[in-house]
């Protein structure tokens, strides 16, 4: 663990607007948004793209006054991303399960890293320390990751923002499943808010600046 740095003068956090919502969800109080939790893949085999993007989302973390909350690894998008926050001065949290620290793909640079016994603590801890979710391209661990908290999300036991970043269509195959189950009528209609799209990287910090919280009511999922 490294010596928690202090942030260069930064924006103030981001305040979460608090506006009316339809039928079967009902508006939270707003909140301040300090954390962000960013699910992202660990490749390296990647088009430089999805490198540059990752990179360009920690910067402006750090620029907009952001802590930053990953899984802990140093390796692929996961890495690129913790060292463009740390450079940029932001508190950057790492939590990854033993066996993969085990395996030396842990970010020994980051202001703290915690240490878990399974993947399924990995996701819990993330999710506490956590003020709202962004989602950047990635694999099957992402996937995961991204499905867990909208099913949390959906049955009212989390409120906080979900921001799926779909950069050259990249997540464009799992928003039209998202649809597809909602047409089989697996899915409630309204469950399609629940999240937000966005195409660009300088789309993120506006979009968690207008985003809502919405409280989910799972009472009528299965009637």
């Amino acid at each position: 663990m490294t010596t928690p740095a202090t942030p260069p003068a930064q924006d103030q956090p981001l305040s979460l607007a608090e506006t009316p919502s339809d039928g079967s969800a009902s508006p939270a109080p707003a909140a301040v948004v300090k954390s962000v939790c960013v699910f992202c893949g660990s490749s390296s085999r990647v088009d430089q793209r999805r490198k540059d993007e990752a990179t360009a989302l920690g910067h402006a973390m750090a620029k907009a006054g952001l802590a930053l909350v990953y899984g802990g690894g140093r390796v692929g998008l996961m890495g690129l991303v913790a060292d463009a926050a740390m450079q940029g001065g932001t508190r950057v949290s790492g939590v990854i399960p033993r066996f993969l620290h085990d395996h030396e793909v842990a970010h020994t640079g980051v202001t703290d890293l915690e240490i878990t016994d399974s993947m399924h603590d990995r996701k819990r801890r993330m999710y506490e320390l956590s003020d709202a979710f962004v989602i950047m391209p990635g694999g099957l661990g992402t996937l995961d990751e991204t499905l867990e908290v909208l099913t949390w999300t959906q049955l009212g036991l989390s409120q906080k923002p979900v921001i799926i970043c779909n950069f050259d269509g990249f997540w464009q195959p799992l928003l039209d499943l998202i649809d597809h189950t909602i047409a089989a009528g697996f899915t409630r209609p309204e469950n399609r808010d629940i999240f937000k799209v966005v195409d660009k990287v300088e789309d993120i910090i506006p979009a968690l600046r207008s985003i809502t919280q919405v409280k989910s009511d799972p009472s009528g999922k299965w009637i």
